[in-house]
């Protein structure tokens, strides 16, 4: 049996100092930020600044732009706020970057105790939750999902 966790994160309702003490706490070694933009109004959450603050504090930092979200299903879900279609479309489009699930599982997530990222705080209406899902499928060994 597979002792693999990866976690999940969302940073909306965090200061930047909260957010890395959840990472500390669960001993996040690297970050993998999924959002197709890693930008942010947010102080300390745009990708250098964030990249910069998790180098200070000894954790690794990926982004991998083609498991965002596109734009197109983003902003459909803006206008109508259905996130069954939401989810539908995004499952779409992750069926087709699946060898970037399987590399990003192969270098980072196997090896390292990982965490998705994005800015939604809850994972129920967040991508980064079917990104997971799909990780746990290629790993198909017991990997456990844990969203903090």
């Amino acid at each position: 049996m597979n002792d693999i966790s990866v976690f999940t994160i969302g940073y909306e309702d965090s200061t930047i100092d909260e957010f890395i003490t959840r990472l500390q706490k669960h001993n996040i070694a690297v970050l993998v930020d999924v959002r197709e933009v890693p930008a942010s109004r947010k102080p300390g959450f745009s990708k250098n600044r964030l990249s910069e603050i998790l180098h200070d504090h000894n954790i690794g930092y990926l982004h991998v732009k083609a498991l965002g979200s596109p734009k197109a299903i983003r902003e459909k879900l803006h206008r109508d706020n259905d996130y069954e279609s939401f989810f539908d479309g995004y499952n779409a489009y992750i069926d087709s970057q699946l060898d970037v699930v399987k590399e990003l599982y192969d270098e980072v997530v196997s090896r390292e105790t990982s965490c998705l990222m994005c800015m939604e705080r809850f994972p129920e209406h967040c991508h980064r939750r079917v990104v997971a899902d799909k990780i746990k499928e290629i790993d198909g060994n017991g990997l456990k999902i844990r969203h903090i």
